[in-house]
């Protein structure tokens, strides 16, 4: 190999190094908002129970 295509190797791979990282960002964003999104249910659900704690804090189950 000669250096030209050495360094073009080497810029392809910087390259989808950065475009996997900017992916890995943008998922690490969303599974953020996703987890933001659960906690803000999960107080929801605790406030309705606040409320209404007989209400569907329990069930029965015939096994």
């Amino acid at each position: 190999m000669d250096i030209a295509s050495l360094s073009v190797i080497r810029a392809q791979n910087m390259s989808l190094t950065q475009v996997g990282t900017a992916m890995l960002d943008k998922s690490l964003e969303n599974l953020d908002s996703l987890g933001q999104g659960i906690v803000e249910m999960l107080d929801a659900a605790a406030m309705e129970r606040s409320v209404n704690p007989h209400i569907g804090s329990n069930f029965d189950m015939l096994v």
